[in-house]
């Protein structure tokens, strides 16, 4: 079954159990609220009981002073009731509250420490559907769910021994219409769990297509692609809106057919108590009572039936957090070296990779870079040349083999120690919708907007940000959609820069932008990699003719390496792709 239409039991214990870890922190909380819920099922019946009172008593003994201290004790029991409903409402809800965000956080906890295989197998708009409307759904567990099931459950309870003690011949034809009542909460409960489960599935897919079109909106309109994704979000739209009826079809249909059902009751109460009025054998005040006690037995069973559906579908989706909370697939094992300071040795030994089971994307892969030189990889696309780049930082992790930083394997550093040392430049910069200084600094307050400032004098791009509105306060919208592909580019190369790695990484840095962009790149290349270690991946031989050590990749496995001059000597494949782009660059230069 399909997880975003599953049904939960609402007796999970063991989820229910690892809901409580949840609740421990607020102990006491929890513990005023229950005793809140005990109180207001206690005054509950006592309305009813005191009107019976009033009415046989001082009313029929025309006592007037003994009714004007009933009507006082009647205020003030109405009065609690109020107080005790409130402090239940406030309670409940300032659990769930609390609650749902120490869970969410742990969640986004979790969720940005998962490799990026986990993100490469799940839907975005699943993990914010986990992340948001999962999670709202559980705080009704706690306003709407547990404690409310509790105290209607225990008012019932209470009303019916109380209308049993009172008279059990008028509680029994009271209480005559409760099978049929129970029948049709049955039954709705079934049909708007389905319902909700309906509606839960389309939530999902809709959260899912609405993230990936807005983020790949360019493909969509560059292709005239407009009117085929809008007719697929109306379908995933339509599905939605009809299981939202369907849901509220159900409560306009039962809610009703409660209210006549527990009018029924309400008229046999009269009915038969007039009888016995008139025969003398009951008071006025008992039937009185026993009316308001059917409005007060009805009332939460026509609850009851929601809340069990609200309490379900809680557990759902606490299941569905608590497995991605527990989920051990995709976590980095953490190792516990962490080194204020690496040499920035490199060192991969017999190392195999798979994305997808034996689908081997990189093969027996050997080489190791000294402290402070330049490797460089070259080789087609799909080769398996940014692969290396993932194992290194450990964005994934590899089959078989070992990789080495400094003589240490890096399953044994401690992973943020690890990549604190390791600085990357995609060829696909991503920028975050906030101001330049932060997306170079990073949340790292040590960084200070001198050495922000220092960094891009030496990037050469401090006189481009200055430029700007607001210069390094300048917003640069969401992924940098304000700055040009190299400015892009630029200012991640700062960002590298202020974090001061000893290991560069440079992945197809200069593959998209303009030449005069690339000469300013290369210039920042240069002070980025001095005095550090360099892996460079590039499809343009020529900004890597300089570095110590270039190797050839092919189909996964490494066919050879060398220095510029050897590898041209070597006539190989090497030699042919060098030739292959200088008759490229060559033709470009005549047209």
């Amino acid at each position: 079954m399909n997880q975003e239409t599953k049904s939960g039991q609402i007796f999970d214990l063991p989820t229910l159990r690892r809901l409580y870890t949840f609740v421990r922190p607020y102990q006491k909380q929890f513990y005023l609220l229950i005793a809140i819920i005990l109180l207001n099922a206690v005054l509950a019946p006592l309305t009813p009981l005191l009107i019976k009172y009033t009415i046989d008593t001082p009313i029929a003994n025309g006592d007037y002073s003994q009714l004007t201290v009933m009507l006082v004790v009647m205020l003030v029991v109405t009065v609690l009731q109020g107080i005790a409903q409130f402090w239940n409402t406030y309670m409940s809800g300032w659990l769930g509250q609390y609650i749902i965000r120490d869970i969410r956080v742990q969640l986004y906890e979790k969720i940005i420490g998962l490799r990026l295989k986990f993100f490469d197998n799940t839907p975005i708009g699943r993990l914010v559907t986990r992340t948001i409307s999962d999670v709202e759904t559980l705080s009704n567990v706690f306003s709407d769910g547990m404690a409310a099931i509790a105290g209607d459950i225990l008012q019932l309870v209470l009303i019916i021994a109380v209308m049993f003690y009172t008279d059990w011949k008028l509680s029994i034809i009271s209480l005559s219409m409760i099978p049929l009542m129970l029948f049709c909460t049955y039954i709705f409960k079934e049909k708007i769990k389905d319902s909700f489960n309906e509606v839960r599935a389309a939530v999902s897919n809709l959260n899912a297509f609405v993230q990936e079109h807005i983020t790949g909106m360019g493909i969509v309109q560059i292709f005239s692609s407009e009117d085929i994704e809008y007719k697929k979000f109306r379908e995933i739209n339509k599905v939605h809106r009809n299981a939202n009826i369907r849901s509220i079809l159900y409560y306009s249909v039962y809610y009703p057919v409660a209210d006549v059902i527990a009018a029924a009751g309400t008229g046999l109460v009269v009915w038969y108590g007039s009888k016995q009025i008139l025969g003398a054998e009951i008071t006025f005040g008992t039937v009185t009572a026993f009316v308001m006690f059917i409005n007060l037995f009805f009332r939460p069973i026509r609850q009851l039936a929601d809340r069990f559906n609200t309490l379900q579908m809680g557990i759902v989706s606490t299941d569905r957090i608590l497995k991605l909370l527990d989920s051990d697939e995709y976590t980095a094992n953490e190792g516990t070296f962490a080194p204020d300071s690496i040499k920035g040795n490199v060192e991969f030994k017999n190392v195999w990779f798979a994305y997808n089971d034996e689908e081997y994307v990189l093969r027996d892969i050997n080489f190791n870079v000294k402290e402070g030189e330049t490797i460089a990889f070259v080789g087609a696309t799909g080769a398996g040349k940014s692969s290396i780049i993932n194992l290194l930082t450990r964005f994934y992790d590899i089959n078989k083999g070992n990789i080495y930083v400094d003589g240490v394997e890096v399953h044994d550093y401690e992973l943020n120690a690890l990549r604190k040392h390791i600085g990357v430049v995609l060829q696909d910069v991503f920028l975050f919708s906030d101001t330049i200084e932060n997306n170079i600094r990073l949340g790292d307050q040590s960084i200070t907007h001198e050495k922000i400032v220092e960094a891009a004098k030496l990037v050469g791009v401090h006189d481009f940000i200055e430029r700007l509105p607001g210069g390094y306060t300048y917003n640069v919208m969401e992924r940098g959609a304000t700055l040009s592909v190299g400015q892009r580019q630029l200012i991640s190369f700062v960002r590298a820069m202020v974090h001061e790695p000893k290991i560069i990484v440079l992945d197809e840095a200069t593959s998209s932008v303009d030449s005069e962009t690339e000469e300013l790149i290369q210039h920042a290349i240069e002070n980025l990699m001095h005095g550090r270690t360099a892996i460079v991946i590039a499809h343009r031989l020529s900004t890597i003719q300089e570095a110590d050590k270039i190797i050839v990749v092919d189909k996964g496995r490494i066919v050879e390496e060398g220095n510029h001059e050897q590898l041209l000597e070597k006539e190989g494949a090497y030699a042919n792709l060098y030739r292959m782009q200088y008759k490229e660059v060559h033709k470009i230069g005549t047209l």
